[in-house]
């Protein structure tokens, strides 16, 4: 089997206490894999240290084969990595096909060229359109991001990520502070993506959450408590108990 992800006892303390203890999982080229837990489990710290926002105490994280804890995260993007944030970290005065286009400029060699005007690079311009479409935004491509809806600011979101073409995508709570509607409409984009990439979700929205997943892994107080298939983890009474209630 070929893992997209491999993570081995990963450990990170703050002022002495742990964020994530000793955390160990496999993710397998092309799995859909849902972290749940409680606030304050671990989640999105787990995630910053996979992209290498945090730097770990100790522990290994491999993509795909390749060690990574000791890369910063521009190396990280490079070998097939990508990812969107809980809290949304766009350019709000600038049109969305200007936002999908510096997400493409981060991993081609024209961001070196400090004489050719972004402006005119019309190549680039025109496969953010095309990012754009693949997310029903096109429309919008000329709008400043600020005058769309929080929905559409979601969806820009995960559209820069795809136009990384990563091989593994970390989407933190995609669905959070949307609307019932704009939930169907991100749910049916995120069932969209492509099966070869690699999907690891942290969410809270359950209902939705496990239509996606194939794999679930629980975090509580940092630590792994339980991973297994969605039947699995949805039967086991610590699951309950931790974080159904």
């Amino acid at each position: 089997m070929t893992f997209a992800l491999q993570i081995a006892d990963l450990s990170k303390s703050f002022g002495g206490v742990p964020a994530a203890d000793g955390v160990s999982l496999e993710v397998a080229a092309g799995e859909r894999r849902l972290i749940i837990g409680p606030n304050g489990a671990g989640k999105t710290t787990l995630f910053n240290l996979i992209t290498g926002d945090l730097r770990p105490d100790h522990g290994s994280i491999r993509l795909f084969g390749e060690e990574v804890a000791h890369l910063p995260t521009h190396r990280r993007v490079h070998r097939g990595m990508a990812r969107t944030y809980q809290i949304i970290t766009l350019f709000p005065r600038d049109t969305l096909a200007h936002n999908v286009v510096l997400a493409l400029l981060g991993l081609s060699p024209a961001r070196w060229n400090a004489v050719r005007p972004l402006a005119r690079r019309g190549d680039l311009y025109e496969k953010a359109r095309r990012v754009l479409a693949s997310v029903a935004l096109e429309h919008l491509a000329e709008r400043p991001l600020a005058a769309v809806s929080y929905g559409e600011k979601r969806r820009v979101e995960i559209a820069m990520a795809l136009a990384q073409e990563p091989r593994l995508l970390l989407l933190d709570e995609p669905l959070a502070g949307l609307s019932q509607e704009e939930r169907q409409t991100v749910q049916s984009l995120l069932a969209r993506i492509p099966a070869g990439i690699t999907v690891i979700l942290i969410e809270h929205d359950m209902d939705t959450a496990l239509a996606l997943a194939e794999q679930i892994t629980l975090l509580h107080y940092g630590r792994v408590i339980l991973q297994g298939s969605r039947s699995e983890v949805v039967a086991d009474p610590r699951t309950r108990e931790v974080y159904l209630g």
